[in-house]
């Protein structure tokens, strides 16, 4: 397997970076909808504070495994951890950005 250069490893965390802030945005996005419905069940319809509870209990899990795939290193494809900002992997010190 080849190595990948370090514009390509740049580039593909770019990428990846972008997806995490989507999926962080559309993440609390719903979690604060759910509890917003939460406070008034019958605005959408009638739902049961356990269903709603449920449904963000599924999105957290959802955005947990979303980020466990995506957020690691393009070289090396280890998990990258809760820094957004970093700059190199910790584990094979790929220059990231």
């Amino acid at each position: 397997m080849s190595k990948k250069d370090g514009r390509q490893i740049m580039q593909d965390f770019g990428v990846r970076r972008r997806r995490q802030l989507l999926a962080i945005g559309a993440a609390l996005f719903l979690v604060l909808f759910l509890a917003a419905l939460y406070k008034g069940p019958t605005v959408l319809g009638d739902f049961s504070g356990n269903t709603i509870f449920g449904a963000q209990l599924l999105v957290i899990a959802a955005f947990i495994g979303f980020s466990s795939v995506n957020w690691r290193c393009p070289s090396c494809n280890k998990y990258l951890g809760n820094d957004m900002s970093r700059r190199v992997c910790r584990k094979c010190r790929s220059r990231l950005r």
